[in-house]
């Protein structure tokens, strides 16, 4: 299983040392969660930020836009040097176009459903994504309950994968935890997005690897 610790949860009084334990952790990627409080109802943090992660980061960055119009930014999350840009199905008109630009940006391009946006949705497109992120929270605010139904939308998502002949990543964020982490590496989760379960607890570099022991 690979795991992609979220720095939503991270404390930002002190990221300099959030990061050093986390360069030393067994994780795969770190997600960063950007929101504009229009696409969903909360602010998190901007390119400055970004900017300074990517310094102080050694591993590779899975970009999460959960904005309006996130192709304005193709260009900066490349500068970056994310591995993954990951934009919402939903903020989209011309999904094909916009991954490609993506692609073209030297980015691996990702895309996110929200919980009521059905995997069916993503037929057209499956064979122009590297990953696909599953939401099993409502996009926005950290700490949320698990929504079971994701259950299932992995297994749909697993079942298209395969049909297409596409090599996307399935990843899940929201909610992942000692209990749903197990059920969504039955279903065939392959990256697992983890907040307030890994950072601000005592041990997180344990539960990075317990997590990555699933798969």
């Amino acid at each position: 299983m690979l795991v992609a610790p979220s720095l939503l949860a991270a404390d930002f009084g002190n990221l300099e040392r959030e990061m050093q334990w986390f360069n030393q952790s067994s994780a795969d990627y770190l997600h960063l969660d950007v929101m504009d409080g229009v696409f969903v109802p909360n602010i998190s943090f901007g390119f400055p930020v970004l900017r300074r992660v990517a310094q102080l980061c050694q591993k590779p960055l899975d970009v999460h836009l959960m904005i309006v119009e996130p192709q304005k930014f193709i260009s900066q999350v490349a500068q970056l040097g994310a591995h993954f840009m990951n934009v919402h199905f939903e903020a989209l008109t011309h999904h094909h176009r916009v991954l490609q630009q993506i692609r073209e940006a030297g980015l691996h391009p990702a895309v996110t459903l929200c919980p009521s946006t059905p995997v069916h949705m993503l037929e057209d497109i499956i064979t122009e994504v590297d990953m696909v992120l599953l939401m099993s929270v409502n996009p926005g605010f950290g700490g949320q309950q698990f929504i079971p139904h994701t259950l299932e939308k992995v297994r749909q998502l697993r079942q298209l994968i395969a049909d297409r002949g596409s090599h996307a990543l399935i990843e899940i964020d929201g909610g992942v935890n000692h209990q749903t982490a197990p059920l969504l590496a039955e279903v065939g989760a392959d990256v697992l997005v983890a907040g307030s379960y890994v950072f601000g607890v005592p041990n997180p570099q344990e539960r990075i690897q317990e997590l990555k022991s699933l798969g």
